[in-house]
């Protein structure tokens, strides 16, 4: 069961005072099976009052004002958490898609989690679902067979997404990051009927060669039938175990966004988001994404995104 020390910084700093920032934050340590939180400090400049509920996704979200004009927002996270999932996970690899359907029936949030987006290139998408589709196969095994499709025929390659970067897009590339892989998972699977969220959080490899450390992550969680929700990340391919830590659930990551808001005044803004993972061997992974964002005369929305963390 390992523990790791989580340090994680969104600064916006603006080139000009701004004011009336109103924000939403995602990056409070999901209450969930599979891992403890043994301590979690949010620090914010100004020291605003933080109002905090669960959203309908089951996800704790905070809220805060920052109404006096200032010229830099500092987000500070430090987590300290213990995963408690096993190294392998225990699937029902037997549980079929009417099994699937009996669960499902009634269930509204299976219902909707199930549901496709439009997009331009479904006829891909569906050649794709008929690759990796073979009659009789259960559930979990074309997901597997989903995730290991992604990471055979996607390259992964930071820089050429964004937070913007539609399905469609992503299929033309043949490219993309973590956040890219799991929108493209999630409209696959939901072609097939299967319920299936987004998830952000993080990944601690520890040198073991998983893509996306020292930055947030996002994979998937699918709906088995027999077991219930199981993350699998197709950037790297894998079952989702202790090496993961989630934060948020959602459609997409719209619903799991860690930082968005919006401000008052002219002013051009850069982010950047640092992110520092430490293990219990004492060695610490760090990395510090920048990334510059044009500001508005009117009021001016901003996400920490892909292009300033998720990788």
């Amino acid at each position: 069961m390992p523990i790791f020390r989580i340090h994680h910084i969104t600064r916006y700093e603006y080139d000009r005072p701004v004011k009336e920032s109103v924000n939403e934050i995602k990056i409070f340590p999901s209450q969930c099976p599979g891992q403890e939180v043994l301590q979690h400090d949010l620090s914010i400049t100004g020291h605003p009052d933080v109002q905090t509920f669960t959203d309908y996704f089951g996800n704790k979200t905070g809220g805060f004002n920052i109404l006096t004009a200032h010229k830099l927002l500092k987000i500070e996270s430090k987590l300290l958490v213990r995963t408690t999932a096993t190294s392998q996970l225990q699937l029902n690899f037997h549980s079929g898609f009417e099994q699937l359907k009996e669960e499902m029936a009634g269930d509204l949030q299976l219902l909707e989690m199930a549901m496709t987006a439009p997009i331009e290139a479904q006829e891909v998408i569906q050649n794709i679902h008929a690759d990796i589709y073979e009659r009789g196969k259960s559930v979990a095994a074309l997901v597997e067979h989903c995730s290991e499709y992604i990471f055979r025929h996607f390259k992964y390659i930071k820089g050429i997404t964004n937070i913007e970067t539609t399905v469609d897009e992503i299929l033309q590339h043949k490219a993309g990051v973590c956040q890219d892989f799991a929108h493209l998972m999630l409209q696959i699977l939901r072609s097939c009927q299967i319920p299936s969220r987004y998830v952000s959080g993080y990944i601690c490899p520890n040198k073991d060669g998983l893509r996306g450390e020292g930055a947030t992550h996002a994979w998937v969680e699918v709906y088995i039938p027999g077991t219930g929700w199981a993350g699998i990340d197709p950037t790297n391919n894998v079952w989702v175990t202790n090496k993961h830590v989630k934060l948020a659930v959602g459609r997409d990551f719209r619903d799991c966004t860690p930082v968005k808001g919006t401000f008052k005044g002219p002013a051009k803004q850069q982010l950047s988001v640092f992110v520092a993972v430490g293990y219990e061997d004492g060695y610490v992974f760090e990395e510090l994404n920048n990334v510059h964002l044009q500001g508005q005369q009117e009021e001016t929305p901003r996400e920490e995104g892909e292009s300033a963390g998720q990788q």
